[in-house]
């Protein structure tokens, strides 16, 4: 009867101790790095990490060591509408996820982008405030209403045509060294905000250079 009532009294606390270990060995299901493991819950996101061979298990989860020295990653035409876990791709340059399912898109901690083609999704905010490095961007055939690429001083690319452009602000002090600029095809936009309206009105008007017949450009728009 003794023996009894002390493995009854011990199960509380043998069931507790197995729980926290359970909880440590555990990685949580949300973003962020958890015991050397990224978050990774879009299927068709991580099957296409195994596919390039950066993981070899479709568990949610991807070795972070395995892919924080990355720096082309090209997931296009994947089917993706998720890509949680590229917050821990630090040390990537080059992004292609163009032709996904993309509603949302979060690269404030890829520093290092120099070049992102997030073109023919669905995305309709772009924070582009971290991305210093960034020289092409292709953003066109999504859902912005929005785009700033001010803080982009090394911008020399813009493709942001075919979206629902209501403001559009390119004064980044690097203007005149930009070469192609493709804004055509915002019908919701009429002002854009530029370094210098003159010296864009007189020489954006190249064949790499498309606007629509209604945008004019003001260094401090309405």
């Amino acid at each position: 009867m003794k023996k009894l009532l002390l493995i009854l009294l011990c199960l509380p606390l043998l069931f507790t101790t197995c729980k926290k270990e359970e909880d440590n060995n555990t990685p949580t299901n949300n973003t962020g790095n958890h015991n050397g493991q990224t978050y990774v819950p879009d299927d068709n996101f991580e099957q296409s990490l195994i596919n390039l061979g950066y993981d070899n298990v479709l568990d949610n989860y991807v070795i972070t060591s395995s892919i924080d020295t990355v720096t082309v990653l090209e997931v296009y035409q994947q089917n993706i509408s998720d890509l949680t876990g590229i917050e821990d791709f630090t040390a990537l340059t080059v992004l292609d996820c163009e032709d996904n399912q993309l509603t949302s898109l979060d690269v404030s901690q890829n520093t290092a982008l120099t070049v992102l083609s997030t073109e023919v999704n669905q995305l309709t905010s772009l924070d582009l405030s971290n991305n210093t490095a960034l020289t092409d961007l292709w953003c066109y055939s999504n859902q912005l209403t929005t785009l700033d690429v001010s803080n982009n001083t090394a911008l020399i690319l813009l493709s942001c045509g075919n979206n629902q452009l209501t403001s559009l602000d390119l004064r980044n002090g690097n203007n005149t060294n930009m070469t192609t600029t493709w804004v055509a095809n915002n019908p919701n936009l009429t002002c854009i905000n530029v370094d210098d309206a003159a010296w864009s009105t007189a020489n954006w008007v190249v064949s790499n250079m498309h606007f629509d017949p209604q945008h004019y450009f003001s260094e401090q728009c309405p």
